[in-house]
């Protein structure tokens, strides 16, 4: 019976992997109108375009971060996204924040609201972290290069949050003043930082 291997090969992988893509389904050769069958067999739930989990999963409050890094594997999440990963601010970001190669499309997903900045070569791979949230791998700048970005970009984001940042990073030691002069320099805001690091020394 085809159908019950195809349900058989696709429950497999969604176990092995938390989200499915159609195309994750051409890698185990089964159809992806498998797809549509199983949740109509409720064997399935749709959460967004192009993007499927088991129906029985709890929600987390990574579930939107692990849906984009689903859908855009080269994202990598930064700024206010970032910030909040790793516990920097109270603020709830109405977007999530992704850095993407340079000449990069924006991403066509429905929800959550993406909002993407664009990075050179070198400065885009620079610092990335690789965590894994429902069973997901999240790609997130780690905590000094989060703090850089958000003084290269603080006409978008604000100064005062980035301040908020390296205030909190310093206070809970959370990266050198090398880490954080290392990643000012590469994203050039060394000169922007120097008198706030000074300041917090």
């Amino acid at each position: 019976m085809p159908h019950a291997t195809h349900f058989h090969r696709t429950r497999n992988l969604l176990t092995q992997k938390g989200m499915l893509r159609p195309s994750d389904l051409e890698d185990i050769g089964v159809p992806r109108i498998v797809l549509t069958r199983m949740v109509t067999a409720g064997l399935l739930e749709k959460v967004g375009r192009g993007l499927y989990r088991q129906p029985d999963t709890p929600v987390s409050e990574h579930e939107s971060l692990a849906a984009i890094a689903t859908r855009v594997p080269q994202a990598v999440f930064c700024l206010l996204t970032a910030l909040q990963f790793h516990g920097l601010t109270t603020a709830l970001p109405h977007q999530v924040w992704i850095a993407m190669p340079r000449g990069s499309h924006g991403p066509r997903i429905d929800y959550p609201p993406v909002k993407m900045i664009q990075v050179g070569d070198e400065a885009y791979s620079a610092g990335i972290e690789v965590v894994e949230r429902d069973q997901v791998h999240l790609r997130v700048y780690n905590v000094a290069r989060t703090v850089a970005d958000c003084f290269k970009h603080r006409n978008k984001i604000g100064l005062d949050v980035a301040l908020e940042a390296l205030r909190e990073v310093r206070a809970k030691n959370l990266a050198s003043v090398d880490d954080l002069w290392r990643y000012a320099t590469l994203c050039r805001v060394a000169n922007v930082m120097r008198p706030y690091l000074e300041a917090i020394q």
